[in-house]
């Protein structure tokens, strides 16, 4: 016997943790593609270009924002794990168990990546990191000596931080295939509209 609507209305919650883990995982994801694109782009401008100090504050920013959206992420997923496996314990897979590796080792680098951009900025310079223009308390002491050392390791781990989404898409490629098909459709209907109304 099938259930009333409105108990099936109620038990898909939309504003349950999982949908708010979702949501924070695209904000996250768009976050991490702003820094990843422009950071690699800025680090090419010549030191004379105008823009260049704007730029790194920006990313700066982006990055300590990252920082305080994973807090909040790690805070629900445990809430969502709670939820789930309170009923149910996984099944102990070798597909469960390189999930669970691949998801540690993306959350490892979704830390790491920003907290050595934050230790190679106070490493050059006390007082350097700002979050839209309020200044960041210094996690790490200024020592230009370790400036190279901050430099190699954001650049590395953020590389690696790279390969790891790669192989996160292509595990979830049937997820990616249909939002890249949602929105060639959006642009669809976006570029046909004009020809509508003519």
């Amino acid at each position: 016997m099938s259930q009333p609507a409105a108990t099936v209305a109620t038990k898909r919650r939309p504003n349950s943790a999982f949908q708010n883990l979702m949501s924070l995982h695209w904000w996250m994801a768009v976050a991490y593609l702003i820094l990843f694109v422009g950071g690699t782009f800025m680090a090419q401008l010549p030191r004379e270009v105008a823009i260049r100090p704007a730029l790194y504050d920006f990313h700066k920013s982006i990055g300590i924002l990252t920082i305080s959206l994973l807090l909040g992420r790690v805070l629900l997923l445990l809430r969502v794990w709670w939820r789930k496996y309170q009923r149910r314990l996984p099944q102990l897979s070798a597909r469960w168990w390189r999930l669970v590796l691949l998801h540690t080792s993306l959350y490892f680098f979704m830390i790491v990546v920003p907290s050595t951009g934050v230790f190679l900025s106070n490493s050059f310079k006390a007082g350097n990191v700002k979050f839209f223009g309020i200044t960041i308390p210094d996690v790490f002491p200024e020592n230009a000596s370790l400036v190279d050392l901050g430099r190699n390791l954001h650049f590395w781990f953020s590389y690696s931080f790279l390969v790891f989404v790669i192989v996160h898409a292509l595990d979830q490629r049937k997820v990616v295939r249909a939002l890249w098909r949602r929105f060639m459709n959006m642009v669809h209907k976006q570029s046909a509209k004009p020809k509508a109304d003519a």
